[in-house]
């Protein structure tokens, strides 16, 4: 198997769509989302690292989703949808500063319904392509849409028996009953990926290039389990055996329950990976690059009971290892694979990284734990690796320097030549930048020093997560003269 081509040493940014500024209750593909393609231009970073674009979950997760090939709604553009050009005007802002992604899709939902009923019934050559070419997902997230609805938003395992367990005749008769409410749910998934792929294209005149995020897993309720349930772990009763989670660490005394399905990998191996191959193509075509998201587990997974509390009585797994790997590369044409190896790196993980040529990531955030060992600092950096400050899980830098132990701060002042803590966070994001890793990339909170307030999402939580967002005025020319003279000398 061929290794992976090496990414070209460059530079990028983190940022949600949700966390765009907005006169919607949440960020979305419009004027805003070019002007903040503009100013990574400005900036002279080549890449908008951004989280996944799947419907999130109701807590505004987008790493337990509905589904794996749909889009959000709620981050479908309203002046856009309109007609109107995406830089013709500048929003004005929410009053309300932080994201609320359900409600945004609530509101924009109300438009969709009105345009379908004009849009309903036409004839129209590029919805019709669209549907025949996404046919191998969407008939089934369309239909799931449509008949959850039809039940009162209930999940699918609470469904008729019949349509949980896909009796043909019951499903077919279901089918006819609901075609307009399934064909709305294709036309809203039709404006999605036709606002998406307008911004892209901007994109991509403005030399920014995008790294969309693959989760490992999906949710229980979505379209993917209830459409392809052999795939999943589940009894006789569609019920899980075993759900993912990670066990106890740092963070967490009693580990992390996510709760999502795992995969039936022998099925999966007897199909050829032919789900997968579909995702990582899809994928691909949306993003120039692609973040797996927890990679480790596609090579050891951790397990847990389905109906434990917490995650303190799972057990390690064997995943499929090289054999996803390469459909996965069969796959991917050339767009770029980054692996999420953070947490527990077995020997096996580390083998397959190396076989694949996937670059790995580093974390400059706990680079100063330890000592000069510890593989976050620069020194120890394989070239073949992305280096962040902190992930959307993590604290921002201010954040994290703010009440980090004294022999941290003393550390991380000497290694990075600063006198001052609040001078850590630039330090590390200059330190990063000359160092030899391939691609540097920064959350958008640490390229403003912002604190904990403007985090992202603290694991093991549900509450106040996925909902920060900027102002206009934060994606100024100072700044990006700032990021812009640091590209430059470090040769990024």
């Amino acid at each position: 198997m061929k290794k992976q081509k090496k990414i070209k040493r460059s530079a990028g940014v983190l940022m949600p769509v949700f966390s765009l500024p907005s006169d919607q209750s949440s960020g979305t593909l419009g004027s805003e989302a070019y002007r903040f393609v503009n100013f990574i231009s400005r900036s002279g970073l080549t890449y908008w690292q951004i989280l996944p674009l799947v419907p999130p979950d109701e807590t505004g997760s987008p790493y337990r989703s509905c589904s794996a090939f749909a889009g959000g709604i709620g981050y479908i553009d309203p002046d856009i949808l309109a007609g109107k050009a995406p830089l013709s005007a500048r929003s004005k802002a929410d009053d309300d500063s932080y994201a609320d992604y359900k409600k945004s899709e609530q509101n924009i939902s109300r438009l969709l319904k009105n345009e379908y009923k004009s849009f309903c019934g036409k004839k129209n050559r590029d919805f019709d392509i669209f549907c025949t070419e996404n046919a191998f997902w969407l008939d089934d997230y369309a239909e799931y849409s449509a008949i959850k609805e039809h039940f009162g938003n209930i999940p699918w395992y609470e469904w008729d028996d019949e349509i949980k367990f896909r009796d043909k005749a019951a499903l077919d008769e279901l089918r006819k009953s609901l075609s307009c409410e399934i064909g709305y749910h294709k036309f809203c998934q039709f404006e999605f990926f036709r606002q998406w792929n307008m911004l892209k294209k901007y994109a991509a005149s403005k030399n920014v290039r995008i790294i969309g995020d693959i989760p490992i897993y999906v949710a229980l309720d979505s379209a993917d389990v209830w459409a392809e349930p052999s795939l999943f772990l589940l009894d006789e009763e569609l019920v899980p055996k075993l759900v993912a989670g990670v066990p106890p660490d740092m963070f967490s005394e009693t580990g992390q329950l996510w709760g999502n399905p795992i995969y039936n990998w022998h099925e999966m191996e007897k199909q050829n990976f032919s789900w997968w191959k579909k995702r990582i193509r899809h994928n691909a075509m949306l993003c120039d690059m692609l973040r797996i998201d927890h990679f480790i587990g596609i090579v050891n997974y951790y397990a847990v009971p389905y109906g434990e509390p917490d995650a303190t009585k799972g057990s390690w797994l064997n995943g499929p290892s090289m054999k996803l790997i390469e459909a996965i590369n069969e796959s991917c044409a050339d767009t770029l694979i980054i692996a999420e190896d953070l947490g527990v790196v077995s020997e096996a993980v580390k083998k397959v990284m190396k076989k694949s040529g996937y670059p790995g990531m580093r974390l400059m955030e706990f680079a100063f734990d330890d000592d000069a060992s510890s593989k976050n600092l620069p020194h120890n950096f394989p070239k073949n690796c992305i280096v962040y400050g902190g992930t959307h899980d993590n604290e921002t830098l201010c954040g994290y320097f703010s009440h980090a132990k004294p022999k941290v701060i003393s550390f991380a002042k000497e290694y990075l030549g600063v006198s001052k803590r609040s001078d850590i966070p630039w330090g590390i994001i200059k330190s990063a930048f000359k160092s030899t890793a391939a691609l540097a990339v920064f959350q958008m909170q640490d390229f403003l020093a912002l604190d904990n307030f403007a985090r992202t999402n603290t694991p093991s939580t549900t509450e106040n997560n996925w909902c920060f967002r900027f102002g206009s005025e934060d994606f100024s020319d100072e700044l990006a003269a700032k990021i812009k003279k640091l590209v430059k000398i470090s040769g990024r």
